[in-house]
């Protein structure tokens, strides 16, 4: 990285918007998911957002303190999230845009802008919601102004990304432990551009997709490409260098993965760029990772001696990627195959878990479970279950990923299947919520490390807090609308030649 230089005191606008859209999803994002408040805060705008963020692993959150310790003086915006869904409602994205600008025109005197984005939300009007909101971020601070952007590691850096942010910075973890680190990496970046340096730009679009399930840092190929873009940042003449897996369940022309880089030397900048690019290309038939059906991976839990839990990964009803988080045909699985002393979390049914707390603890409820989101070929799952544990949905969060945070999701409720072959209990939620920390299912009053099977409706996220309890984790294709073999998605608007999936046909 390039020596930066001490700067006078400056004014810099913070904010952000996050959402990762599935664009084959069912359900919308209107304004109303972007003010409540889930696993993260609300919808808040003003002087309440630097109380809302503070301790907490997001991105603006180590911006902010990073900015702070150089003595800059900080202009609330606005900054919110939803729960990944299928597309942002035209009215949510204008009222929060409308909003954030708003407060950019207020502002007497300004220095840079830094805002905390993901890079993969589309809107009703939009493919590209980030670069729409830079846009207009742009036209009111003028070419002259810093804009700085920090973004998630399942990105879909566009172009226009590209050419209304000064520089950018991309998570370099899946499960995402650097949100706040990445917040501290876009302030570093930033510095240089307040004493009135520019950075040359370079990216590079990676000519094939790859699923979520094999875009985690933790193992081969991602792991050596993270660890080679940490080596180039020091060299002479770079800044950063980044590299954004993509979040593949999004039709839009510029879906993919991208390298992308900033320096002062532009032949330095260009050449990382490309050397992170060649790297990624030759490890294209690595980017895979063992898929199995539910009997399978059930009856390969239940084999388990060891006195650790199996962990089975839902990862095709994940809610962190778009997925309706009520399908059943993991839980069917482990009832049919007699699994037990198995939980699985979290199935969204807010009208069981309304069920379950109008009847009470120890009550036996006749009813029909999950697939009520009106996907084809999805139906509820009817049988007894017996109300072990209610909840109210407010804990506070352990695992790393989202510590200190404080989860607002609404009644939960722990429900055993009443079933003479087998042990099986699931804990139902009122809010779509992906199962990432250990809190979710332990705040009931179940201890998951005394189970011998844990299923969760996640893709990646979890292992930050399920691998370390595991005897083995287990990667299920039960059914969901988060496909992880990505040939199975019909897309409309992928630009041509990419190909879908690693060595998978190709886009026309």
């Amino acid at each position: 990285m390039s020596q930066q230089k001490s700067v006078s005191p400056k004014i810099i606008a913070v904010g952000g918007m996050q959402h990762e859209t599935n664009t084959f999803a069912p359900h919308l994002a209107p304004y109303a998911a972007f003010e409540r408040a889930d696993s993260w805060p609300g919808l808040t705008a003003g002087e309440g957002l630097f109380e809302t963020m503070a301790g907490l692993n997001i991105p603006l959150s180590g911006f902010i303190e990073q900015a702070r310790q150089g003595g800059h003086e900080l202009q609330p915006l606005c900054w919110c999230s939803a729960e990944p869904s299928s597309y942002v409602t035209a009215d949510a994205f204008s009222r929060v845009a409308d909003m954030m600008c708003a407060s950019l025109r207020e502002l007497e005197r300004l220095d840079a802008v830094y805002l905390d984005l993901h890079g993969a939300m589309v809107t009703e009007q939009h493919e590209d919601g980030e670069g729409e909101l830079l846009r207009r971020v742009r036209a009111i601070v003028g070419p002259d102004v810093p804009i700085v952007i920090s973004l998630d590691l399942h990105a879909n850096v566009t172009a226009a990304m590209l050419e209304y942010s000064d520089a950018m910075t991309i998570y370099r973890t899946y499960p995402h432990l650097d949100m706040a680190i990445t917040g501290v990496r876009a302030y570093d970046l930033l510095e240089p551009l307040l004493g009135g340096q520019r950075l040359h730009k370079a990216m590079r679009k990676i000519p094939f997709l790859f699923p979520l399930t094999s875009q985690c840092t933790s193992f081969d190929p991602c792991k050596s490409i993270y660890e080679r873009l940490t080596l180039l940042g020091e060299e002479p003449g770079l800044d950063s260098v980044d590299f954004a897996t993509g979040f593949p369940p999004a039709d839009i022309a510029e879906c993919g993965a991208a390298v992308v880089a900033y320096g002062e030397d532009a032949d330095a900048t260009e050449a990382a760029a490309q050397q992170v690019y060649q790297q990624v290309l030759a490890a294209e038939a690595d980017f895979d990772f063992e898929l199995l059906d539910p009997d399978t991976a059930v009856t390969r839990a239940m084999a388990n001696v060891s006195d650790k839990p199996v962990v089975l990964a839902d990862a095709q009803d994940n809610p962190g990627a778009g997925g309706t988080s009520d399908t059943t045909g993991l839980l069917e699985a482990m009832v049919r195959n007699g699994a037990r002393g198995a939980v699985i979390a979290v199935i969204y049914d807010p009208e069981v878990a309304e069920q379950a707390h109008a009847a009470g603890v120890a009550a036996v409820l006749d009813t029909s479970l999950g697939g009520k989101s009106g996907l084809e070929g999805i139906v509820p799952y009817h049988a007894q279950f017996a109300v072990e544990a209610l909840g109210d949905g407010r804990f506070t969060y352990t695992g790393a990923m989202n510590l200190n945070s404080r989860a607002q999701l609404g009644n939960m409720a722990l429900l055993r299947v009443i079933d003479e072959h087998s042990e099986v209990r699931i804990v139902v939620g009122s809010s779509r919520s992906q199962c990432l920390d250990l809190a979710m299912i332990r705040h009931l009053g179940l201890e998951p490390t005394a189970q011998k099977i844990v299923a969760v409706k996640s893709t990646v996220h979890f292992r930050a807090d399920f691998d370390p309890i595991a005897a083995e984790t287990l990667v299920v294709i039960a059914p969901g609308i988060h496909p992880c073999k990505l040939d199975d998605l019909d897309y409309r608007r992928l630009r041509a030649g990419v190909r879908k999936g690693p060595l998978g046909p190709v886009s026309v």
